[in-house]
């Protein structure tokens, strides 16, 4: 079992930077690959960013250029640097686990709560 904490949300103004957190526990975060997703009200879950557990990396297009994904497995910890946030970044944000690569949300195996990001126009 993998338990996720996300943490680092906030209210914003545009063009500002906010960094996201995920807290592992139960097990290591680089045996798993890692994604970040987020859900906008009233729209569907959108991928945001994965690292693999061989640490190669994609990114949504909409994120592209702005937000970055990375990972300390010293701290069991995944991040998301997010630069530029725009309004339409408004969602909020889920860390996620899965054995097998994956950027559909339905198909990881373990996922937490949600940070919420609100970014002001």
């Amino acid at each position: 079992q993998v338990q996720l904490v996300e943490s680092g949300g906030g209210l914003v103004q545009a063009g500002d930077s906010l960094r996201l957190s995920c807290a592992a526990s139960g097990r290591a975060v680089s045996d798993y690959n890692m994604g970040w997703f987020r859900r906008a009200a009233g729209k569907e879950r959108e991928f945001v960013a994965i690292i693999s557990r061989s640490n190669n990396i994609y990114y949504g297009d909409s994120v592209k250029g702005r937000f970055k994904i990375s990972r300390d497995n010293a701290k069991n910890t995944l991040y998301l640097q997010m630069n530029s946030l725009k309004p339409e970044d408004t969602a909020v944000y889920y860390c996620a686990a899965a054995r097998a690569f994956y950027t559909d949300y339905d198909l990881y195996d373990y996922r937490g709560q949600g940070t919420q990001v609100t970014v002001s126009s």
